[in-house]
């Protein structure tokens, strides 16, 4: 199964100016750190959780629905559990 991304991955690369300490900056680059991966790692990350929360605050009513349902009819197929 492929796996599926939020984004792109094969869009041109575009150049964006960025503000940072200069020590850490030359600190990450004396360690070895790729700082445009990192960069993209940072802002993948925040992107993910913006898209979750707004999920989660989409679906909220019907997630709420779902729990209440589970909680007075219990998961389908429970009584034939073996554990």
């Amino acid at each position: 199964m492929k796996p599926q991304y939020i984004y792109n991955l094969d869009a041109p690369k575009k150049p964006v100016n960025v503000t940072a300490n200069t020590d850490l900056v030359r600190i990450a680059k004396d360690a070895g750190i790729n700082l445009s991966q990192t960069f993209e790692d940072a802002v993948l990350d925040k992107v993910r959780s913006k898209l979750e929360e707004q999920w989660l605050l989409e679906n909220q009513k019907a997630i709420e629905a779902y729990n209440e349902r589970i909680e007075k009819n219990g998961v389908f197929g429970a009584r034939k559990r073996r554990f």
